[in-house]
């Protein structure tokens, strides 16, 4: 067989030659076969046999060869002895020789090292030709007897590492260099002196008298010095660092560099010269162009015949010539380079033959030239590629593409990329080796096309049959997730459920026993009252607004709206009394100081001496701040909610009043003020919650007043309808046409933030026969009979004209109408009628219900009114606008009212007077009433602080002591006499004050600084005269919001100094360009409106008198 004979010289081909030799093996056994199919039975036991067993042995030799070929260096084959020794030897790469070739090498090889020889980037198959004599660069025909002495020698030398001649055979053999290893115990110590200290000279450096004078001309650098080099000259100063240096000649020369065109990829062919005891001159390689070989090969294929059978070639008996050839080498870029593994034939310099074959109908056409020469090209990695061939096929043929064509280079790539990965290869992978790519992919994404192969109806009712299944079962998944999201969420509610009942249970549980607990401590604070109020006590004052949720949430600067009563600190006047101020915000060491100033001052004010001020009263108070206050900053909660998660704060307490007398002074009370006064287990000076959050309502400040029997403005309360809204208004309208504007009060809300108003009469298109109505029925017209024609027609009118022009007063709250309609009937209110006449004054009566029952009336003035006619923004006290008589018996009467629904403590009445202007005669309308500690009983406090003044709740007049005099002798006692008479009629003191001053741009100028513009101006207060201007610093770090209260001799002077005062400070605080925002501008203005109805009074009074 002539592809068994034929042999090629490059080394890598050998594996390809063994798997043709087999192909060959099973294409005889497929013919015998067909043979005998035609003529017979045939014994062909044994050639099956043999043909088996060749084929076994040459699978075994091909493992061999590739497994020598990748992992061991190869060496030539030496000739034998003698000029006569006939045949070719070739590469000693086969376990199993002929026996010929064993005879020759046997004698060869006894006792004989190999000499290694340099490989290249392929082995040579090499041709031995026997030469007349051993002469340069031709083969060596054999070795003498002493070469073999020395080689057996060197192999001795070799096999015993104790030998000392090891290292320099292997050095000269096999260029190897062994370490070398001394033997320490062996050495011998050295006999020699041992010389400590340094061995060498010191090396100059630069005097001391150069480095402090640098203009001193550098000393002479020696021979010796200039060898230890530039930087050692440097270092050591002798040099200059500053020098520039030049070296001649330049230690580095720059020279052009030339680049080369990349696209001229060709290289010089250069013969490889044979360098140390190695020759090739009987070395032949193959030269056969690969294209003649794969045309022969795929020539062959194309027939399918088999290939003529020529004569093997006896190398061992062809005459050899006795002239031998020059050999022609290759040309190599590099020398003796190792040859790369034989396993990667795609990589690297391999790759410059581009294999490209086509694969039509899913099929490889096996015999076409192109994948001929590609199988065997590849023959090495065949396995692998032929497996990444397959994926290829039934892709191809899946998707019924007519043509492909594969670039066999990067299917090689693709294949040994995927050979150790157990994964197999995307679509995306596979069509990367196509050339045709494009085309490919626009087939692939085709829709309908993965159905279009050979099987394609199987496939598309498998994946209709697949997605109606998944369809099925997701809808199946997605219900039963349903189902399991929907038990969890029930079973999750439930539990939460059965907490939330359990703490509930709790919660009311401990209320229950809160509550309990305050009324048992109530009953004992009543029954100890005047025993308490006169001894030692500690009073806790926790100024706090316990408003609902909803309320706080819409009021802005909570924190500091709770602390305008910082003035409570002046319940210090008492000496039996320490005071606990629990501060809703953190203050300031500025602060603490100006108030450690205030209430040292009780002591001069007292002598009327400024220099006896004294610094004991400051052991009397303690100011607490709640650590929850930082803990929740957003959170508007009450000061007693903070208190109550501050347990710090509260050991405090307990601490300071440990074994005395104390009681809690609340603001508005909270269900937390019960839980404090619990912890703490004090009593509070205060009713029930509920009770006290009832009839602080509009609502129930109406029932009050109604079973107080006193006068208030023709209403109606408890309103939750829009019918309601409707019919009581249309009514309030019939028996009142003389009321021009009608009030709707919120119940929850407080100080005229809830608050709508709507000039109904203006509007009423039938106002004026409902007059003439009125007018024609006189006396009868208040029957229901009289007024229903009336009253149907305001009725109709109504709805339209609350629409267009009802309007809420704090616009910031309520913008519109509507919103304040929908929160009227959603939390109640009250219908109210506004006084019908154009001069309105407003009262505040600050009132306590003690413990024991005793009622009594703390102050009483008038209001001022800066940002809206219903809310109160100051008040002048004590109040000039009516009898006092009259107020007393109206404010006791509802005191009695409350007391008897069992609220205690402090609390607050509202009320208007104004001229009746049917009768002529002055009205008192009691309109609202605040069951809390306010703002204005504080600031009453710090007044009679700084004025040791007494308060008469029969006549309404505030009265300080007169003077002391000093002793002086009987000849000036009559002319004092005449002066004390003058200081006894003029001991009346009047206040105006406020804690709603704000002015943004106070933010910019410190305390300091802004009692220093005061002194500048004249702002103070007097001690000796009791005359003055105090303040109560609420806002520590904004300093926005302020408190003020001037002190004097008569209401005009009071009202004077504070429009002074607001004036002066609003002109230093604000210039054109930065006004701010402010309210002082209101305040003067209503304050100039008081001071001119109190001329207008006064003249009046005086002209009757005269009269």
């Amino acid at each position: 067989m002539s592809v068994m004979a034929e042999y090629k010289t490059r080394p890598e081909q050998v594996g390809n030659i063994l798997v043709k030799v087999q192909e060959d093996l099973v294409n005889l056994k497929e013919r015998l076969h067909v043979q005998a199919e035609r003529h017979g039975n045939l014994d062909l036991s044994a050639l099956e046999a043999a043909i088996h067993k060749t084929e076994l042995g040459l699978q075994e030799h091909t493992e061999q060869i590739s497994h020598q070929v990748n992992n061991r260096v190869n060496t030539l084959r030496v000739a034998g002895p003698g000029p006569g020794a006939t045949g070719s030897q070739t590469w000693d790469i086969l376990p199993e020789r002929t026996k010929g070739h064993a005879q020759t090498l046997q004698s060869d090889t006894k006792g004989m090292s190999r000499r290694p020889v340099a490989t290249n980037h392929m082995m040579a198959m090499v041709k031995q030709q026997a030469p007349p004599a051993r002469a340069r660069g031709s083969q060596i025909q054999g070795l003498t007897p002493g070469e073999k002495h020395k080689d057996r020698w060197s192999m001795r030398v070799m096999q015993n590492p104790q030998n000392e001649q090891t290292r320099e055979v292997l050095d000269d053999h096999y260029s190897i260099q062994l370490p070398l290893i001394v033997d320490k115990k062996n050495q011998k110590p050295s006999s020699a002196k041992v010389h400590t200290g340094s061995t060498i000279d010191h090396l100059a450096v630069l005097p001391k008298s150069h480095r402090v004078d640098a203009s001193l001309v550098p000393p002479q650098i020696s021979e010796n010095q200039a060898r230890q080099g530039i930087l050692s000259l440097i270092q050591r100063g002798l040099i200059p660092p500053a020098a520039e240096l030049t070296l001649d000649p330049a230690p580095v020369g720059h020279k052009q560099v030339a680049l080369h065109d990349p696209t001229n990829k060709e290289r010089d062919k250069q013969n490889v010269i044979a360098e140390g005891p190695y020759h090739f001159a009987g070395v032949r390689f193959d030269e056969t162009a690969p294209e003649e070989r794969y045309a022969f090969m795929a020539a062959e294929a194309v027939s399918g015949s088999p290939p003529v059978e020529k004569k093997p070639r006896n190398l061992a008996h062809r005459r050899i010539p006795q002239k031998l050839e020059p050999v022609q080498t290759k040309t190599f870029e590099m020398k003796f380079q190792p040859l790369p593994p034989p396993t990667t034939p795609a990589s690297g310099d391999f790759k410059s033959n581009n294999f490209r074959f086509p694969i039509q109908h899913g099929k490889v056409r096996e015999l076409s030239p192109e994948f001929m020469a590609y199988k065997q090209n590849y023959c090495l990695c065949w396995g692998s590629i032929v497996t990444m061939l397959k994926h290829l096929e039934k892709l191809l043929t899946n998707y019924a593409v007519p043509i492909a064509f594969v670039n066999g280079d990067r299917l090689a790539d693709l294949a040994m990329e995927f050979e150790l990965d157990s994964q197999r290869p995307s679509v995306d992978d596979l069509l990367s080796v196509l050339v045709n790519k494009d085309d490919v992919i626009a087939i692939v994404k085709r829709p309908g096309q993965r159905y279009m192969g050979p099987f394609g109806k199987e496939q598309a009712a498998t994946k209709i049959q697949s997605t109606f299944r998944r369809y099925v079962t997701r809808k199946w998944y997605l219900e039963h997730r349903r189902l399991k999201w929907a038990s969890g969420v029930i079973a999750i509610t439930w539990v939460m459920n059965v907490k939330m009942s359990q703490v509930r249970k709790q919660l009311k549980y401990t209320r229950q026993a809160n509550m309990e607990t305050f009324r048992t401590r109530s009953k004992k604070f009543a029954a100890n009252w005047n025993r308490i109020k006169n001894s030692r006590r500690v009073v806790i004052h926790v100024p706090s607004l316990g408003y609902a949720q909803h309320i706080r949430e819409s009021i802005g600067d909570f924190g500091i709206r709770q602390n305008t009563q910082f003035a409570r600190l002046c319940d210090l006047r008492d000496p039996n009394v320490d005071v606990i101020y629990v501060s809703p915000v953190p203050i300031n060491d500025e602060t603490l100081q100006y108030y450690a100033k205030l209430v040292g001052l009780k002591t001069a004010v007292d002598s009327s001496d400024v220099a006896k001020q004294s610094t004991d009263i400051q052991e009397r108070y303690k100011i607490i701040v709640p650590e929850a206050v930082k803990s929740f900053p957003t959170h508007r909660m009450c000061l007693a909610t903070h208190l109550k998660y501050s347990p710090r704060a509260l050991r405090r307490i307990k601490a300071i009043i440990k074994g005395k007398d104390a009681y809690i002074v609340p603001g508005m009370t909270h269900l937390d003020d019960i839980d404090v006064a619990a912890i703490l287990g004090v009593p509070i000076l205060s009713g029930e919650p509920d009770v006290m959050s009832l009839y602080s309502s509009h609502s129930g400040s109406k029932r009050i007043f109604a079973s107080a029997n006193i006068s208030t403005p023709p209403s109606e309360y408890d309103v939750y309808s829009i019918g309601q809204v409707y019919e009581s208004l249309a009514q309030l309208v019939t028996e009142n046409l003389d009321v021009r504007t009608w009030l709707f009060k919120l119940d929850d809300e407080f100080d005229g933030r809830g608050i709508a108003f709507c000039h109904v009469t203006d509007h009423l298109r039938c106002h004026v026969w409902v007059v003439k109505e009125s007018q024609r029925y006189g006396d009868k017209w208040n029957k229901k009979w009289a007024q229903e024609p009336a009253f149907l027609k305001i009725q109709h009118e109504i709805p339209e004209i609350l629409q267009q022009y009802a309007e809420p007063c704090n616009k910031s709250i309520y913008p519109s109408w509507q919103l304040f309609l929908e929160a009227f009937l959603s939390k109640g209110g009250v219908i109210e009628a506004c006084p019908p006449s154009e001069s309105v004054t407003a009262l505040k009566v600050d009132m306590l219900i003690e413990p024991s029952g005793k009622i009594s009336i703390l102050t009483a003035g008038d209001q001022i009114h800066a940002e809206s006619p219903f809310a109160c923004w100051g008040v002048s006290t004590p109040q000039s606008s009516v009898e006092p008589d009259d107020l007393n018996k109206a404010c006791v009467k509802v005191a009695e009212a409350c007391k008897a629904r069992g609220v205690i403590g402090h609390f607050t009445i509202d009320f208007v007077t104004f001229i009746d202007p049917k009768t002529d005669e002055q009205v008192l309308w009691a309109v609202d009433l605040s069951l809390s500690y306010s703002d204005t009983a504080a600031m009453n406090q710090l007044i009679h602080f700084v004025t040791n003044a007494k308060w008469d709740g029969r006549s309404h007049e505030l009265t300080i002591d007169p003077p002391r005099q000093e002793r002086t002798g009987r000849r000036r006692r009559k002319a004092e006499s005449q002066t004390q008479s003058d200081l006894n009629t003029n001991l009346n003191r009047y206040a105006v004050l406020s804690t709603r001053l704000l002015n943004s741009n106070l933010a910019v100028i410190h305390y300091s600084v802004f009692f220093q513009m005061c002194r500048a101006h004249g702002i103070g207060y007097d001690i000796k005269e009791k005359q003055g201007t105090m303040f109560t610093l609420i806002d520590s770090f904004n300093r926005e919001n302020l408190g003020m209260v001037t002190i004097g001799d008569n209401l005009q002077g009071a009202l004077s100094t504070f429009a002074r005062n607001l004036s002066v400070l609003h002109q230093e605080f604000s210039t054109t360009n930065m006004q701010g925002n402010t309210n002082f501008l209101a305040a003067i203005e209503d304050i100039e409106a008081i001071l001119g109805t109190t001329l207008t009074n006064e003249e009046e009074e005086i002209a009757e008198t005269e009269n």
